[in-house]
C-alpha cells in the first residue's frame, strides 16, 4: 500500500503540472477573453509567488496532516467499503464536502477574509487555480482532516481526489476558448469556464453563486447557480476591492475590517 500511494504522489505531482502547463500555452493559443492591456508576468508572478508558498506548506503541512487523519479514523469501515467501490465512493464523498466547504467559505466572514484573495485576481486564467492564501490552504487541510477522521477516508482516495480536483480547477479557470456546444454539453455534468468564470464576476450576488467544484449540478439541487450567462468583457475580481501586491494580500486577512 505504502508503494501505490508513492505512486500515487509522484504521477500527482507530474500530472498536474504538465497540465498547468499545457493549459498556460492552450489559453494564450486560442485565448476566450482578451486579457487585461500592460504586461501579464507582474500578475503570473504574484500568483506563483502564492503558488510556491502553498506547495511548500503543503509538503510540511498539509501532506503529513492528511496522512495522520487517515490512520486516524473514528470507526472500522466495513469489508465491501473497499477497493474500486470504496474509492469511488470516498472520492465522490469528498467532491460533495468540497462544494459545501466552498461555500462557507463565502458565507462566513471568517473564511472569506482568506478566500478573499483568490478572487482579488482580475482575469482569469490557469494561475488563477493555483492563487490561494496560505491561511486558506491552511484551514482546508485542517477542515478536510476531520472530514477524513470521519468517514475513515483512505489517503490513496485523497490523493486521487486531489489529482482530479486540481485538473478540473485549472480546466474551469482557464480562458482556454471552446466550441460553444461542446461546452454546453459538458456544462450539464462538470464546470465549465462559462460556469466558474461567473463565480469570479465582481458582482457579489454571482460570486456568491456557482460553488460546484467538479460536477455542476450541486448547484441546481441547492438552489446556488447563478443566471448570469458568461460574457467576453465580464468584469473579474470582488465588487468594490482592488488587486494588491503580494505583501498586501498575505497581509489582508489579519487586518481589521470596517
Amino acid at each position: 500500500m505504502q508503494g501505490f500511494v508513492q505512486i500515487l504522489l509522484a504521477a500527482k505531482s507530474v500530472l498536474s503540472l504538465g497540465w498547468l502547463a499545457l493549459f498556460l500555452v492552450l489559453e494564450r493559443l486560442r485565448p476566450s477573453a482578451a486579457p487585461p492591456p500592460g504586461p501579464a508576468w507582474p500578475r503570473l508572478a504574484r500568483n506563483g509567488a502564492l503558488w510556491l508558498l502553498n506547495a511548500g506548506l503543503s509538503f510540511w503541512v498539509t501532506v503529513p496532516l492528511t496522512a495522520w487523519a487517515t490512520t486516524h479514523a473514528l470507526w472500522q469501515r466495513p469489508d465491501w467499503w473497499g477497493g474500486a467501490l470504496g474509492l469511488a465512493l470516498d472520492v465522490a464523498l469528498l467532491e460533495f464536502w468540497i462544494y459545501w466547504w466552498h461555500r462557507w467559505n463565502h458565507e462566513l466572514r471568517f473564511l472569506w477574509r482568506f478566500h478573499e484573495i483568490h478572487h482579488l485576481d482580475q482575469f482569469l486564467d490557469a494561475s488563477s487555480a493555483v492563487r490561494f492564501h496560505f491561511g486558506e490552504v491552511a484551514l482546508s487541510a485542517a477542515a478536510r482532516a476531520l472530514v477524513v477522521m470521519a468517514l475513515a477516508v483512505r489517503l490513496e482516495a485523497v490523493l486521487v481526489f486531489e489529482t482530479v480536483l486540481l485538473l478540473v480547477t485549472v480546466f474551469h479557470h482557464s480562458n482556454v476558448k471552446l466550441a460553444p456546444r461542446f461546452e454546453r454539453a459538458l456544462a450539464r455534468v462538470l464546470i465549465t469556464p462559462s460556469i466558474h468564470w461567473v463565480h469570479h464576476h465582481a458582482r457579489r450576488s454571482d460570486t456568491d453563486a456557482n460553488y460546484g467544484t467538479v460536477w455542476s449540478f450541486w448547484d441546481r439541487l441547492f438552489g446556488t447557480a447563478s443566471p448570469t450567462p458568461r460574457t467576453r468583457d465580464l468584469a473579474i475580481g470582488v465588487e468594490g476591492v482592488r488587486e494588491q501586491p503580494l505583501p498586501a494580500l498575505l497581509l489582508r486577512p489579519f487586518r481589521p475590517r470596517a
